[in-house]
């Protein structure tokens, strides 16, 4: 670690951030400008609102909405391009979601869960947002548990209408984006009754508002109120009483019912079904994920920034002056605060791009249902790994730039109110990573179980468990470093990668191994099902998040192997050994009690978080800035000096995105 300081390629390291799908980053660069997509912050909400619905017009007439639709009614057939694209506007995070909302959610639902009379009549209009609309899933009473909503839909063969009903308070639909103020239709989540029998949750279209804007007959529309952040977006509550929709409004690729009211479908199971169906919106998901990342990302370009220019307090023997004062950056404590979390975020940016890689590759048809399910389990943990970060690195990028982090006009304080909800936005963190744990403990075979406790509880007592720990992919990268790996012992190199992966790799496998012998024991006893469960809940979210640390290493070390620049991928691998070595700080109980690092060889650790953080602080102000987001998204005044350009930066300020 005592090499002369690296030569860093801008333009290579910018490339491999941008990735697979650089065009489209390049086109938000390009688009996302001027008074149209400037931050804004404490507008009115009415005024905020009308103020972004005027942007999503603006979005749409950039054809970036265009990526996630079919060729068929003007789209690009682009799934990963859709999410990208969502990710890029940090310039403003209600637009983000409110564009997540129509072109994601709504959008998405129809073209995925519909038939193609259903694009043509439909998309068109969606992606112009001549169609505002509404995905209407969460309840009140049933957020996280989507399988047991209670809203109903009920086909009348008299009239082939289905009727749309909330049957009590706790159904009505909560939190629904455009709902409030602009959504005129909306794909409603309902249990679908004909012929006296339940076929479980379905998909609908329901008018909420007719062209003028009132309540259609039967709909109600309550307004959520002013939240912790986003106020762009208009969130509202729907109820419906016996509202009648034609049989044709039924989305049903995966479920059908004939003008009889008899029911049909491709897919037999009715858990099979539902899971099915939710499988093919995780695009919202990995959306949330990637947007997480990007508000990050922009929290730590602006701290990094400023403290590489913000000086506090003179060097014992200098001379007084302002220029003899040290840099924030420059002390070991201010880069503790931020360089770990730096790392984390290019390790988390390079997961992510793996993700969406697969997303795009299994919506083209390549892979079968078993790489959806991993898939789908991949992104459960991900999208938690990735808001939680978000919301801490913000929160530190905050308290690093003391009083002027507290500022509104320097941005960070409303990029942890808009992306705060995330954590439990398209999924409440904990129940996904009980979700990734199941999947973990039965390594994907039991496809079809219930996401809630009472479902696991269900599968706990009905099935041998079968823990495999899987690496990425096969990757032969990642087999042939552990396979040249020193083994576990003392005089192993810390910064040995083969060594770093069988450490994760190790702990990850000894958690989730006891996590099912624990469960084991506890079924064998004839201890009840709910109580064994809900007293494990602590190693079952441990499971989760030691494999995805793993996860996320076997990315960064993929992403680092794609690199062209030898002097760069020097860089990029210390960056690596700063994110395994500040996990495994972190985590060091764990690993002294179980023996797997000596109390000498702690130390190390933290010595080597130190010693990694000093070696990096020349180069922080470059990692960030290749993110490529642009000054004007930033809108932080203390992000925006020259000073950069005295630390190896010549790029001008307007200029670096």
């Amino acid at each position: 670690m005592t090499e002369q300081p690296l030569r860093v390629d801008r333009t290579e390291l910018r490339r491999l951030l941008d990735g697979r799908w650089a065009q489209v980053r390049e086109q938000a660069r390009d688009v996302l400008r001027g008074d149209d997509f400037a931050p804004v912050a404490g507008l009115p909400m009415q005024e905020h609102r009308e103020l972004t619905l005027k942007r999503l017009h603006a979005l749409a007439d950039t054809g970036m909405q265009t990526y996630g639709f079919p060729e068929s009614v003007g789209g690009r057939g682009d799934v990963g391009g859709s999410v990208v694209a969502f990710e890029m506007l940090v310039c403003d995070m209600s637009l983000m979601v409110k564009m997540g909302v129509q072109w994601g959610l709504f959008g998405g639902a129809i073209h995925a869960l519909g038939n193609e009379q259903h694009h043509r009549e439909y998309l068109p209009a969606v992606m112009s947002v001549d169609l505002p609309g509404c995905f209407a899933m969460t309840e009140t009473g049933h957020g996280s548990d989507v399988q047991n909503l209670r809203t109903t839909a009920t086909y009348d063969p008299k009239t082939e209408e289905l009727v749309v009903h909330t049957p009590d308070e706790s159904a009505r639909k909560d939190y629904i984006g455009n709902a409030a103020r602009d959504g005129r239709l909306a794909v409603v989540f309902a249990q679908l009754h004909s012929a006296g029998i339940d076929h479980g949750v379905h998909a609908l279209l329901v008018p909420i508002r007719d062209s003028t804007g009132a309540p259609m007959p039967g709909v109600r529309i309550e307004d959520c109120g002013h939240k912790g952040g986003i106020n762009g977006v208009d969130n509202g509550r729907l109820w419906f009483d016996q509202v009648r929709v034609p049989r044709t409004n039924l989305l049903n690729r995966y479920g059908d019912v004939g003008p009889d009211g008899a029911y049909s479908s491709p897919i037999e199971s009715k858990n099979r079904r539902f899971f099915t169906m939710l499988g093919t919106l995780i695009r919202g998901r990995v959306s949330v994920a990637g947007g997480a990342g990007s508000a990050a990302k922009a929290a730590l370009t602006i701290a990094l920034r400023y403290a590489d220019t913000r000086r506090q307090f003179t060097r014992p023997g200098s001379e007084e002056g302002t220029e003899q004062e040290v840099r924030l950056l420059d002390y070991l404590a201010h880069q503790r605060k931020l360089l770990p979390a730096l790392a984390r975020t290019y390790a988390l940016h390079f997961a992510q791009e793996e993700t969406v890689t697969r997303l795009h590759e299994l919506s083209s048809g390549e892979g079968d249902e078993r790489a959806q399910r991993e898939l789908e389990s991949r992104v459960a943990g991900l999208k938690a790994m990735a808001t939680w970060h978000a919301t801490k690195t913000i929160q530190t990028c905050r308290e690093a730039c003391g009083g002027a982090g507290y500022m509104s006009d320097n941005r960070i304080t409303q990029l942890k109110a808009d992306s705060d909800i995330f954590t439990t936005f398209e999924g409440d963190n904990t129940v996904l990573l009980q979700q990734l744990a199941k999947a973990l403990l039965t390594n994907f075979q039991d496809s079809f179980a219930d996401l809630d406790q009472l479902g696991l509880v269900r599968f706990m007592t009905g099935r041998m468990f079968e823990n495999v720990i899987e690496r990425t992919a096969a990757l032969p990268l990642i087999d042939r470093l552990v396979t040249a790996a020193p083994g576990m012992g003392e005089d192993a190199n810390l910064y040995n990668r083969g060594w770093q992966l069988e450490l994760l790799e190790d702990r990850e496998k000894h958690v989730v191994e006891g996590l099912a012998a624990r469960l084991r024991r506890a079924r064998k006893d004839g201890s009840d099902a709910f109580e064994v469960f809900n007293h494990a809940q602590d190693h079952v979210l441990r499971a989760s998040r030691v494999h995805m640390e793993r996860v996320v290493l076997e990315s960064f070390v993929m992403g680092i192997d794609r690199c062209g620049d030898q002097a760069t991928t020097k860089l990029l691998n210390r960056l690596c050994d700063l994110y395994v070595m500040s996990v495994v700080e972190e985590d060091r109980a764990w690993f002294l009690e179980h023996e797997r690092l000596s109390a000498s060889r702690a130390k190390r650790v933290i010595a080597a978080v130190n010693e990694l953080c000093r070696g990096l602080r020349p180069h922080a102000v470059q990692l960030v800035d290749a993110f490529g987001l642009r000054d004007e998204w930033l809108a932080a005044p203390i992000a925006l000096g020259d000073e950069h350009a005295r630390q190896g930066d010549p790029v001008p300020a307007g200029d670096r995105g």
